[in-house]
């Protein structure tokens, strides 16, 4: 079988477009089986921890619009605002770098610490950025 090798820019807008239509399933054909994630929480290594620190994330999302997005045929950089169920307004951005068609690394940035006053929050019975 021969693999067409495609432009990081395509299989990154491909990756999130699928994630952010809910379709989670579809996004993880994307993603390398030892790809490395470099997260706000940590380091993360091959698709199945891949796939339960972007999973949930993605469950939740209610709104995504892409802001900016760049690359060439090895990486690529997007950046977009999203809104979740705890969190309204929780930009991110991703760097990913792609071979053979899939994600082998990818660093996600964006801020932990509204979704971590939500959880709080959440177990506490009050509202995030309550009174």
């Amino acid at each position: 079988m021969n693999e067409q090798s495609t432009a990081a820019m395509d299989v990154a807008l491909a990756y999130h477009r699928a994630w952010t239509s809910h379709d989670f399933d579809r996004a993880m054909t994307y993603i390398a089986e030892d790809i490395v994630c470099q997260a706000p929480a940590g380091r993360l290594a091959g698709a199945d921890a891949f796939r339960g620190f972007m999973g949930p994330f993605a469950q939740m999302l209610t709104r995504s619009n892409l802001v900016a997005a760049f690359g060439d045929d090895e990486k690529a950089v997007l950046m977009y605002d999203t809104d979740t169920v705890p969190v309204q307004d929780a930009p991110g951005a991703e760097c990913l770098t792609v071979a053979g068609g899939k994600i082998t690394h990818m660093r996600i940035i964006f801020d932990r610490l509204p979704f971590e006053a939500a959880r709080r929050a959440a177990s506490t019975g009050e509202a995030a950025g309550g009174e």
